[in-house]
């Protein structure tokens, strides 16, 4: 099994004739992931062949719903239309909308993620990596050849760290990863993820990354303290952040003692998980809790 995205999974590109839809449509399919189609309205009938591989362009997520029975979306459109692009996909059905885009304005996306819900659509991201369950599909731009299936679940705010751990940890393999971005306001959070890895069975261990900035992570640590029975192993990047700086992501914010990696770090391991200071101390913690449970 896998959490949000399995073999099973058909997914429509919002976005997949512009430079970097292409891209990321080639390698999705490289992965094996199934891609049915793209969505834009103005090149509507015709077909984009990848290697022999013919992908039809339909002009609404509608139409592409209605033909190919797509479930998931990944959107790469600017900032400016993700917001209309995400209540198409909402309202065309889609269970799954990974939103790529960056730059996203705040209310943009507070406007769609609340849309979204009403009409039962998860997204994932804006500004994120999207997320792969190893062997079975990638939605997003998470590289497929850097591990491998296994039982390990990942959640991540950092897409860069994302890829990192996955490399750390690629002979044991992850059952699903998911990069949920960095904004001050995403679809998925923690806890959602938190909450689905717990309720899969070929999941064994969970890892988490965070960052400094907001309380993301400390309500992560209640979640976990309260719910979940599987070991968790935590990283928090930004120990070495200087004071008084915002550092990469729009939500990694620090306000006096609120949001840092030690406070973060100490939610964490109150609630009973191992936190590592480096991705590479993360992923000896990983084996250690891994080798502790055999």
């Amino acid at each position: 099994m896998a959490i949000h995205l399995t073999k099973e999974s058909k997914i429509l590109v919002q976005g997949m004739t512009g430079g970097e839809g292409m891209k990321h449509t080639r390698r999705m399919l490289a992965a094996g992931t199934n891609v049915v189609g793209g969505v834009n309205p103005r090149k509507a009938g015709r077909t984009v062949d990848f290697n022999d591989r013919p992908v039809p362009v339909f002009g609404s997520v509608t139409e592409g719903v209605d033909a190919t029975g797509a479930d998931v979306t990944v959107v790469f459109v600017p900032p400016a239309f993700t917001k209309a692009a995400v209540t198409e996909a909402a309202d065309a059905g889609i269970g799954l909308a990974v939103v790529i885009t960056e730059g996203v304005p705040v209310h943009d996306s507070v406007a769609f993620l609340a849309h979204a819900r009403r009409r039962g659509t998860r997204v994932i991201g804006p500004n994120c990596p999207g997320l792969i369950s190893p062997g079975q599909s990638v939605a997003g731009i998470i590289p497929a050849d850097i591990t491998k299936p296994g039982r390990i679940g990942l959640v991540s705010k950092s897409g860069t760290l994302t890829y990192q751990l996955m490399y750390e940890l690629r002979d044991i393999g992850f059952s699903t990863c998911v990069g949920i971005g960095g904004d001050p306001v995403v679809g998925t959070t923690h806890i959602d993820c938190l909450a689905a890895f717990q309720d899969d069975p070929d999941t064994d261990l969970i890892v988490l990354i965070g960052e400094i900035g907001g309380d993301a992570e400390e309500r992560a640590a209640a979640y976990i303290r309260d719910h979940v029975t599987k070991p968790v192993v935590g990283y928090i990047a930004g120990f070495t952040a200087p004071e008084g700086r915002t550092m990469g992501h729009a939500g990694a914010i620090v306000s006096g003692s609120s949001g840092t990696a030690r406070a973060k770090q100490q939610a964490l391991e109150a609630a009973g998980v191992r936190v590592g200071r480096t991705p590479t101390e993360t992923a000896r913690q990983v084996l250690a809790a891994l080798d502790a449970g055999a």
